[in-house]
């Protein structure tokens, strides 16, 4: 990874922690508190979601969201979706041509090579849509998002 990457990657992590702080300062209420870390699957798909969904909400400057494309999915999974995007007309991450309100990432259980986690994408009050995500265990890189995880195809 080059350095102008790494940058962007950093100023996009920065981006989503301090969001996350804001916002915990400015609602009501105890204090909210995030925790995470990088050896964790599930932080990971959460990272990325958080970070992918600030970048295309500040209309992708820099070209961060495919940075974090690159960073966080493998070279042949990115090729795939890039091939559902042309097919489908929307963004392949979000599964949509707009940008969701909140997210949420729930584990969805983990076998010998994949962990599973369940993306909840809330577009409005009552409608929400639930995406499978899974990840390699040993290289931390998503492989697969859609409706089923890669061992239900």
């Amino acid at each position: 990874m080059n350095s102008k990457t790494r940058t962007i990657l950093a100023a996009g992590v920065l981006a989503v922690a301090l969001g996350v702080g804001a916002t915990a300062q400015a609602s009501a209420g105890a204090p909210r508190s995030v925790s995470g870390k990088p050896s964790d699957d599930i932080t990971r798909i959460a990272d990325f979601y958080g970070a992918y969904i600030d970048a295309v909400i500040d209309e992708d400057s820099g070209n961060l969201g495919q940075a974090l494309r690159n960073h966080y999915l493998t070279p042949a999974f990115e090729k795939e979706l890039a091939a559902w995007e042309d097919r489908e007309h929307a963004d392949g991450v979000l599964r949509a041509q707009n940008v969701p309100l909140a997210w949420k990432v729930t584990d969805n259980g983990t076998t010998r090579d994949y962990t599973e986690a369940v993306v909840t994408l809330t577009w409005s009050r009552d409608t929400t849509t639930k995406l499978v995500v899974d990840m390699t265990r040993d290289s931390h890189r998503i492989v697969h998002i859609g409706e089923k995880g890669v061992g239900r195809k």
